[in-house]
């Protein structure tokens, strides 16, 4: 695995083959997704911390949702990349969704875990509400109160990843998330033509089935999978069925 820079943001690079990039949600960074990593032997996989978040920097003058997908496009011109699988958890779902409606020549796949469509109108003044309390007291309380409220009973494990992924979290980066994540309006699912894979979690209270099964109805070529008993962070909850789902749809999408 090698790092690379695109401005200030960080990226992790691993592997050979077809391009899969993985975008994290609101307090996650590259390494929500380093359960999944040992099935993907035979892919490129380019997993980047986003601006404000993990060891990227937050960019000035780039805000929102677009500025985020952009920082994404900025990262396969630098890995020279043409297209690729994407791969999303949380807001990191509805960057994918803008990708491939934007840019669909770039987009071969999606696979979305915890899918958001746009967040409803309480939960919008929430995110505004924990942009405030990160800039005026930091990532501590937000952190306990993430990691039980996001994470299934009896996961010990997955509660404490969840915990310090947000405790290492830049209070400014985290609330210009927030920030972001309040503003977004949903993608127009229907033009988004590639396979398309949503795996929800049956105890998620972030991204509900109900959520996923909405956008099912929207998207040409979707495809829902539910996991009983899993709550928003799947891949650190049941990361073996997260690996085997993702590594399918890539298989079933890709010639690699």
């Amino acid at each position: 695995m090698t790092d690379f820079s695109v401005g200030s943001m960080k990226v992790e690079d691993q592997g050979e083959g077809s391009a899969v990039v993985m975008i994290h949600g609101l307090g996650g960074t590259s390494n929500s997704f380093q359960t999944l990593m040992q099935s993907m032997d035979g892919y490129r996989v380019l997993r980047p911390d986003l601006p404000g978040a993990g060891r990227s920097p937050l960019r000035p003058g780039r805000p929102g949702i677009r500025g985020l997908v952009a920082a994404v496009l900025d990262c396969l011109k630098a890995a020279d990349i043409a297209t690729a699988h994407f791969v999303g958890h949380s807001m990191g779902t509805i960057i994918c969704q803008y990708l491939a409606m934007e840019h669909p020549d770039r987009v071969q796949s999606l696979t979305l875990f915890g899918p958001i469509s746009e967040p409803p109108a309480a939960a919008r003044a929430g995110l505004l509400e924990r942009a405030a309390t990160a800039r005026r007291e930091g990532m501590a309380g937000i952190a306990d109160v993430i990691q039980k409220a996001s994470v299934s009973a009896g996961k010990p494990v997955a509660s404490a990843f969840v915990r310090e992924s947000l405790l290492r979290q830049d209070p400014a980066g985290y609330a210009a998330h927030c920030r972001a994540l309040s503003d977004v309006t949903a993608a127009d699912l229907k033009k988004i033509g590639c396979s398309t894979l949503l795996i929800a979690g049956e105890a998620d209270p972030v991204a509900p089935v109900a959520m996923a099964q909405q956008m099912m109805q929207q998207l040409p070529s979707g495809k829902l999978e539910i996991l009983p008993g899993v709550a928003h962070w799947m891949m650190m909850e049941a990361p073996e069925t997260a690996a085997r789902l993702l590594r399918s749809h890539l298989d079933a999408n890709s010639n690699s």
